[in-house]
């Protein structure tokens, strides 16, 4: 069954893609197997994070236009927040994007964090190694937009991209211990608003002690992607930092991606659901402490 499935996938069926995605997202029995059996997969990832309003949804449209113009394919995971009640999606700005739903040559899929802090998926390792054996050129994954906890794109993709605006001043300094240190290319969007050539002056100033560590310096970008402005300078990049990290991160990257199942794994057992009605059997009067204690 399975092999059939995969043999769809790799030419390009995106019917049986979508199901499989689902049967990985919701651990349908036999999933298993798919992933074991998945052939090793060099599709690059590009990870596009940074705080909310940064026009995120828009620039991953842009690009997407980019790729298709270059006769290519590509696949979007776009991480929605969730409902904390019933783990659905909150947020649907995916019609920035409607009208590649019908594309051949792109592939959308929108997952809702179901909790998760980092601003992913709790599967999105296995869904996007599930993309890489599908023909695509390239694959896009947009995070929800939640300031520091969202580092952990860093694990997952092979070129991060952050993007801030001009108005971002503030809130670039407090980002800078997490968000801003993950960064292989720096995006300012809405560059058309004023100020924007101070606050790329002021960004590469605040970057500048990092240079020493890095044997390049970060790019920075500037973008107006509502209007496709910038969006050519921001794929060249892209790829040229492609071709950079290519040996530098992959050892770093299998490893963040091994640490993250192995734990997900280990927390196989632990069920929300069982954990929610145990504390409302109990009522709000108990150690927490003592409580987890039974867990561990």
């Amino acid at each position: 069954m399975w092999q059939k499935q995969l043999n769809e996938i790799k030419q390009g069926n995106e019917k049986t893609l979508a199901r499989c995605i689902s049967f990985i997202e919701n651990e349908i029995e036999g999933y298993a197997a798919i992933l074991e059996n998945l052939p090793l997969g060099n599709t690059p990832i590009i990870g596009i994070t940074g705080p909310p309003g940064a026009g995120k949804s828009t620039l991953v449209d842009a690009l997407i236009t980019e790729i298709v113009s270059n006769g290519q394919k590509v696949a979007v995971l776009c991480i929605d927040p969730s409902s904390p009640f019933n783990l659905g999606a909150l947020l649907g700005d995916r019609i920035r994007m409607s009208e590649w739903y019908n594309n051949p040559n792109v592939f959308i899929r929108s997952l809702a964090t179901r909790g998760s802090l980092g601003g992913l998926h709790p599967k999105i390792i296995e869904i996007s190694d599930l993309l890489k054996a599908a023909p695509f050129d390239y694959i896009i994954v947009e995070t929800v937009g939640v300031g520091q906890s969202e580092i952990e794109i860093a694990g997952l993709a092979d070129v991060t991209v952050v993007v801030v605006v001009p108005e971002a001043g503030d809130e670039v300094q407090t980002m800078k211990a997490g968000l801003m240190e993950i960064a292989d290319i720096f995006v300012v969007n809405k560059a058309d608003r004023p100020d924007a050539d101070t606050f790329v002056k002021n960004l590469r100033l605040m970057l500048a002690p990092s240079f020493s560590n890095r044997t390049n310096e970060i790019p920075i970008v500037k973008t107006i992607a509502s209007q496709k402005n910038g969006t050519k300078n921001l794929l060249d990049t892209i790829i040229m930092q492609l071709k950079t990290n290519v040996n530098k991160r992959k050892a770093w990257l299998l490893a963040e991606k091994a640490y993250y199942l192995i734990q997900q794994k280990r927390m196989k057992d632990i069920n929300k659901e069982e954990i929610k009605n145990r504390v409302e059997n109990l009522g709000t009067d108990f150690n927490l402490y003592k409580f987890i204690n039974q867990y561990s």
